[in-house]
C-alpha cells in the first residue's frame, strides 16, 4: 500500500480510539524518527526521550492533521523537530553532532542510488561543520525549512541563516558531488 494512504488509515484508526493503530504508527516510524532526532542531539539516550516526546505530542495533535496540506509523515516530522529544537534551546543551545547516519531513510530517491556514496565520510564532514552550521544545514538542506523558518526557530537574522548555509557548503565541497546525487540540486 501506498506509504501516504497507509498513513491516513493509521490516522483516522487513531482518531476512531483504536490502540493499536497508534503502536503501529509508532513501530513504523520510531527507528526513522530516532535516526532524524539523532542529528539534532548527541546522545541515543536524548534521541529516544524526544521521539517519545513527539509521539505524545502527534497522539494528542493528532486531529490538526489536514491531509489536503501534505503527507502525515512531514506533519509528523515537522513536530519532531520542534521537539528537537525546543530541547535545544533549554539545553546548552545547538550543542550537538549532528548524527547523518541513515540518509536512506530520509530521501526519495531510489536506495540504489545511494547504496553507492561513501556515506559515512558525508556524516563525518557534516559533523566536523561548526554547530551553528550544522544546525543550518540540517534544517535548510535535509529537513526542508526555509530561510524564514529557520531564522524564526533559531532567533536569527534569514541572512545569517543563508551565510551559514554558504559557509556549510564551501566546507564541505568536497564533499557536494554526493550531496548533489543525493539532492539532485546544484549545491555549488
Amino acid at each position: 500500500m501506498h506509504h501516504s494512504k497507509r498513513d491516513i488509515l493509521l490516522v483516522e484508526r487513531i482518531l476512531a480510539n483504536d490502540q493499536s493503530a497508534f503502536k503501529e504508527l509508532y513501530q513504523h516510524y520510531s527507528r526513522f524518527f530516532i535516526l532524524t532526532a539523532l542529528r539534532y542531539v548527541k546522545s541515543k539516550e536524548d534521541a529516544e526521550d524526544l521521539v517519545q516526546d513527539a509521539f505524545v505530542k502527534i497522539y494528542k495533535d493528532v486531529h490538526q492533521f489536514d491531509s489536503s496540506k501534505g503527507p502525515f509523515l512531514s506533519w509528523a516530522k515537522r513536530v519532531l523537530i520542534n521537539t528537537c529544537l525546543q530541547h535545544l534551546r533549554k539545553n546548552t543551545f545547538l550543542d550537538f553532532v549532528g548524527n547523518v547516519l541513515d540518509f536512506k531513510n530520509t530521501f526519495k530517491k531510489p536506495a540504489e542510488a545511494l547504496e553507492n556514496l561513501n556515506l559515512q565520510d558525508l556524516t563525518k564532514s557534516i559533523q566536523s561543520l561548526p554547530k551553528g552550521y550544522r544546525t543550518v544545514f540540517n534544517m535548510y538542506v535535509l529537513d526542508g525549512f526555509s530561510h524564514q523558518e529557520i531564522a524564526a526557530e533559531l532567533g536569527i537574522s534569514q541572512g545569517t541563516s543563508k551565510s551559514q548555509l554558504s559557509k556549510a557548503k564551501k566546507m564541505l565541497r568536497n564533499n557536494i558531488t554526493e550531496i548533489e546525487i543525493i539532492f539532485g540540486q546544484a549545491y555549488a
